[in-house]
């Protein structure tokens, strides 16, 4: 499969520090590579939230090298699916962009035992997507 056979997904929240860092890591890890994974935020934190970074580790994806990204046009233009996270981002509409939201409870200043649900949900979310682009999940 060549780069230009995989498809794109943009995954976009305000601090881009929890939930769309947490899909990022579950689509790439997920797919096995099978899908070109971005990130990012309108407003970047400083650093990914700590709690889901813990909550990841527990599934064994560590993302502790990731840090807040800010969104740009040229990220949206480069990925197939655009998905926001339930927080009203003004994000760049392009023609023949797939868009959808996903709306999900904010897990910033939460400790991990109220992230987990949150991650759970985002994983149920990305096995949908995962199928929706035709990628077949790996097993692990």
């Amino acid at each position: 499969m060549t780069a230009a056979d995989k498809p794109s997904v943009l995954f976009v929240c305000v601090h881009n520090a929890g939930r769309s860092q947490m899909a990022a890591a579950y689509t790439h890890h997920l797919s096995g590579g099978a899908v070109e994974v971005r990130s990012a935020g309108s407003a970047p934190a400083d650093q990914v939230n700590p709690s889901a970074v813990a909550a990841m580790a527990e599934e064994g994806i560590d993302i502790t090298a990731e840090a807040p990204k800010i969104l740009t046009t040229g990220a949206v233009q480069a990925s197939d699916v655009v998905i926001t996270m339930g927080c009203g981002d003004t994000c760049p509409i392009f023609p023949g962009k797939r868009y959808e939201d996903w709306e999900l409870e904010d897990p910033a200043g939460k400790g991990v035992e109220s992230v987990r649900p949150i991650r759970d949900d985002i994983r149920s979310r990305v096995l949908a997507l995962l199928d929706s682009l035709g990628v077949e999940p790996v097993k692990g």
